[in-house]
């Protein structure tokens, strides 16, 4: 079975506030086993739109990786995001 691969492409628009979303996420993701693989760091950016943080995180499987997104801990910790950052998330499936 194939991992998968939370990509998230974020523009944090208020720090004092996002920090309430990056004190509430760590409880889904050490729930659900996540990986971080890159957060934030040196980005070189080559095409499309640019955001200053970027974010990979490796998850066993797809169905693990949805549950945690749709878990009420990370929905939690996103209702704090929402007037804190602009982000584009997706779930990729890796290949085997």
């Amino acid at each position: 079975m194939p991992k998968a691969y939370w990509i998230a492409h974020v523009t944090v628009t208020d720090a004092d506030a996002y920090t309430n979303y990056t004190q509430a996420a760590p409880a889904a993701f050490q729930k659900y086993g996540a990986r971080f693989l890159a957060r934030g760091g040196k980005t070189e950016h080559l095409e499309g739109t640019s955001h200053p943080r970027n974010v990979v995180i490796e998850f066993d499987t797809m169905e693990q990786a949805l549950a945690c997104y749709h878990s009420p801990e990370y929905q939690e910790a996103k209702s704090h995001r929402k007037t804190a950052a602009l982000a584009d998330i997706m779930i990729v499936e890796g290949i085997e």
